[in-house]
């Protein structure tokens, strides 16, 4: 049964998201990422020095050591900083990108602002500010993004889109109608590049067509296979009746594979942060090789912040190895190889 919640603010709902991510099982059941359904040929004559194969990569002008991204997660609590400032320093130190969580809780309350404020101690990274798309239909418009953006100093901004997770919520926002044309007037009006993000149940070919027009910058794809957020909400539900509506949901999504084929061709020539259920470098390369420039992970970010600095330090090497082995393994030099790497169907 799930635990039930002492009131609805955002600060208090954003503490429980984080201890429900670190203490229960929010995974899918059954629906997967689909990476599982490909494979790299193996190369036993790569004919590289595994030393000189290069994970570096550009993205929005920022050159990365790794196509790597902690993913937009928390703020707006006291644990939420200790988080943000551990995972901040550990992607400085490494040369990736980071994103941060909903900024509505410091623009809410502005003496939460320093729950985010992560530039001081990552003066070089490439972050993402993040608001929540539905918020323009709640009285957040140019301004408000502005200042997401202002306040940590971000290069570009996620409006993330969450709309089975807001159904969901007792306390959720439903409005999600005529959101493209205020989208489209903010991705005009900010001076930095608007990333749309999904939070793990995917864009489909429609949406991703819908909001290239729109005019953003990069599509997050976010798709399903790693955390379910219908279950986090199942998890703080106040009462059964809303427990049994989130846990319906438990596997509806779009996997992170399909995902990623929706937004190429919904969105040519759109830079794609793949995102949704990578666990491992060898997910990475699969998700470039089919067509993403970015791979985002979330879940074991979180729990390796919630150890200690060094704890992200070791999985960001994790990852960045991985990556470079299967690139070397399936004879890809350097990034821009790898994505012209094919891939290919597992049977069964």
């Amino acid at each position: 049964m799930p635990k039930v919640t002492n009131g609805p603010t955002t600060e208090r709902r954003k503490d429980d998201h984080i201890r429900i991510n670190l203490e229960e099982a929010v995974q899918f059941p059954r629906l997967t990422t689909g990476l599982e359904r490909y494979r790299f040929m193996h190369q036993a004559v790569p004919e590289l020095d595994l030393a000189a194969v290069s994970t570096e990569t550009e993205f929005f002008g920022k050159r990365l050591n790794a196509p790597l991204l902690i993913s937009s997660m928390t703020g707006g609590t006291e644990r939420a900083q200790v988080i943000n400032r551990a995972l901040a320093e550990a992607a400085q130190q490494a040369g990736i990108a980071m994103g941060l969580g909903s900024q509505r809780a410091a623009l809410e309350d502005p003496s939460l602002a320093v729950t985010y404020d992560v530039r001081g101690i990552a003066p070089d990274i490439l972050l993402f500010a993040n608001l929540g798309a539905v918020q323009l239909n709640y009285g957040y418009g140019v301004d408000e993004c502005r200042r997401a953006v202002d306040l940590i100093e971000a290069d570009a901004l996620i409006l993330h889109f969450n709309a089975l997770q807001e159904a969901v919520q007792p306390e959720g926002d439903g409005n999600f109608a005529g959101l493209l044309a205020k989208i489209e007037a903010i991705c005009r009006a900010l001076e930095v590049p608007v990333i749309a993000k999904e939070v793990g149940w995917g864009f489909s070919l429609q949406a991703a067509q819908q909001l290239g027009a729109a005019g953003v910058a990069a599509i997050d794809v976010a798709g399903s296979g790693g955390t379910s957020w219908s279950e986090v909400e199942y998890h703080r539900a106040p009462t059964a009746q809303h427990a049994n509506v989130a846990r319906a949901f438990a596997d509806w999504g779009i996997p992170t594979a399909e995902a990623i084929g929706y937004a190429c061709e919904g969105a040519p020539g759109l830079p794609i942060i793949a995102s949704g259920g990578l666990r491992d470098g060898i997910d990475v390369a699969k998700c470039l090789a089919l067509g993403a420039d970015l791979g985002g992970l979330a879940g074991p970010f979180l729990k390796a912040a919630a150890v200690s600095v060094e704890t992200v330090r070791q999985t960001i090497w994790e990852l960045q190895t991985q990556l470079r082995v299967a690139m070397f393994a399936s004879g890809a030099a350097d990034i821009s190889a790898l994505k012209r790497t094919p891939l290919y169907p597992v049977d069964g």
